[in-house]
């Protein structure tokens, strides 16, 4: 878009900020797994919202310091991370938009994510017309599962069932041989319900977490569809919100 097409827009546009990351994902799977399925559910979801929905280019550069022990990760520390989610905020909220997302493709995105937000919406705590929200697509409400008998995975994991299943629907030759990549349990720990500071290399070895041989490009497409169904649903909500009610 060209400025003045921007300039144009309803300032109660929503707003999509699409974040992701280049990281480490197991031995088969490529390291810009994150970035490029968040990228097709937005290109999903925008063909389904048309221009009711302004969204910006997607920020590759995440916060994956927990994968820095393989090669080829790149990652922002997470104070820099947060800044930067930070940034991209208040320059939208500048611009005079009123209601953003952050539509997270990336597990170490989460805390910061929510950290940002939390951050942003102090400084403008005198307003109540702006609407400030993240979410990691995957964790939206839908039930792959529930759609998709064939599905086994419960939950995400890393280059798992569901990401190699979506990575072989949408780019199939930057797959490589999961049929005999060993599962890798998604557990708990025995802290639970704590928190707990974990690298990757204590959870997997080679780098994934979960069972890769048993993906499918038609489980792919059914977690494909369940994902930009549950970011369309977001987003529709995001346009009848009222402007200023918290339930709304």
């Amino acid at each position: 878009m060209k400025w003045e097409e921007v300039a144009a827009l309803s300032r109660d546009t929503p707003v999509v900020i699409p974040i992701a990351a280049l990281e480490q994902h197991g031995p088969h799977m490529p390291l810009f797994t994150d970035s490029l399925l968040c990228a097709e559910i937005v290109r999903r979801a925008a063909e389904k919202v048309g221009d009711r929905v302004l969204f910006t280019p997607l920020m590759w550069l995440g916060n994956s310091h927990h994968h820095m022990d393989f090669p080829g990760t790149l990652s922002a520390a997470p104070r820099t991370y947060l800044d930067i989610l930070c940034g991209l905020m208040e320059n939208l909220l500048a611009h005079g938009f009123k209601r953003l997302v952050l539509l997270n493709g990336h597990g170490g995105n989460i805390a910061p994510a929510q950290l940002a937000l939390f951050e942003v919406r102090q400084k403008h705590r005198t307003r109540s017309d702006i609407l400030l929200l993240a979410g990691a697509y995957w964790a939206l409400g839908g039930k792959p599962y529930e759609v998709d008998a064939r599905i086994h995975q419960r939950c995400m994991g890393h280059a798992c069932e569901w990401e190699t299943s979506m990575m072989l629907r949408l780019a199939p030759q930057l797959v490589g041989d999961y049929a005999s990549v060993e599962s890798v349990p998604i557990a708990t720990g025995v802290f639970d319900p704590a928190d707990r500071a974990w690298t990757t290399q204590e959870l997997s070895v080679r780098g994934h977490v979960g069972d890769p041989k048993i993906s499918t490009v038609q489980k792919g497409e059914s977690l494909f569809r369940v994902f930009t169904d549950d970011v369309v649903r977001l987003l529709e909500r995001m346009i009848a919100w009222d402007g200023h009610g918290w339930d709304k």
